[in-house]
């Protein structure tokens, strides 16, 4: 980028994509405009009606910056710091792993079960349970979602935690969700197991040799291991999490989990092999690949 020419904004846009493209970014108009907007303030839509704006020295300067972080590999939600989810946008930073679409299928079920529950007419105020929030964004979209819901979230990560936290305070759902750094639900309220509606988790699942020969290095190089690896089969955590559903779930309790497909089927299984459980189901992602299992306690 020569620094003498006046960019504007539909010029950098043009050379941007142009850029990022030989750079084998696999959808470089769409970078530029996050990478933009970013720097810029406006939003994708604003950039294209405001195509003569030039950029000033610091937006500039911030997005060369942007721009080599991009075509290094580095994920577009850790350059732009945020990442839109449902209804909400969270912030996203590196150690913490970036929410995908994906997941809003598994956001659907853990609303389904709230609703379940307040349709039974027993919970004025449905009671959730998240393990491994995150950047915090399934707690934030339930409540968000939910006004009269309570959610407490848990994760081991005390980065991800603080995170949660900050997206948290950023949507004034301080009230609405609990954050706790733990490993699964140890720091919950002893109290509380045998009261929550649903239990919801996207655990790390992606089977060990997966992710070493077949994950992108955009997500392996980058995103934490920790919120990855489910370990030979993918279910490390998801067996541990089958453990703690009946001690969490009260009667009718909905356990909803995202998972990687191929373990999916083992995943139904196991639960199917464990007493009092009923309706145990796979359900699929918009692409119609199998994503998330969930189950219902008799």
């Amino acid at each position: 980028m020569a620094q003498e020419q006046t960019w504007t904004i539909k010029a950098i846009l043009d050379w941007t994509s142009g850029y990022l493209e030989r750079k084998d970014d696999e959808h470089p108009r769409l970078s530029a405009e996050w990478l933009l907007s970013a720097v810029t303030g406006l939003s994708r839509v604003e950039l294209y009606v405001n195509f003569d704006r030039p950029l000033d020295a610091e937006e500039l300067s911030n997005m060369h910056n942007a721009i080599e972080r991009r075509a290094q590999g580095e994920p577009l939600q850790y350059v732009t710091g945020e990442m839109p989810f449902r209804h909400i946008v969270v912030k996203c930073e590196r150690g913490v792993l970036i929410p995908r679409p994906e997941t809003e299928i598994l956001v659907d079920a853990a609303l389904e079960g709230i609703d379940q529950a307040k349709a039974c007419g027993e919970d004025a105020s449905p009671l959730v349970l998240e393990v491994g929030t995150g950047t915090g964004c399934i707690a934030l979209s339930l409540a968000s979602e939910r006004p009269d819901t309570k959610v407490i979230a848990t994760d081991l990560s005390d980065r991800a935690l603080s995170l949660a936290q900050r997206n948290c305070a950023a949507l004034g759902l301080e009230n609405d969700v609990t954050l706790i750094q733990c490993d699964l639900a140890a720091g919950v309220d002893p109290e509380l197991m045998g009261s929550f509606d649903v239990l919801v988790s996207n655990p790390p699942y992606i089977p060990t040799a997966v992710l070493a020969q077949e994950v992108p290095a955009e997500v392996r190089d980058y995103e934490p291991e920790l919120a990855l690896d489910g370990g030979a089969d993918g279910l490390d955590v998801f067996r541990r999490l089958l453990e703690l559903a009946p001690k969490a779930l009260a009667p009718h309790g909905m356990f909803t989990v995202e998972l990687f497909e191929e373990s999916l089927e083992q995943a139904a299984e196991l639960v199917r092999m464990q007493d009092g459980w009923e309706d145990v189901e796979i359900r699929e992602d918009l692409t119609h690949r199998p994503r998330v299992l969930v189950a219902k306690r008799k």
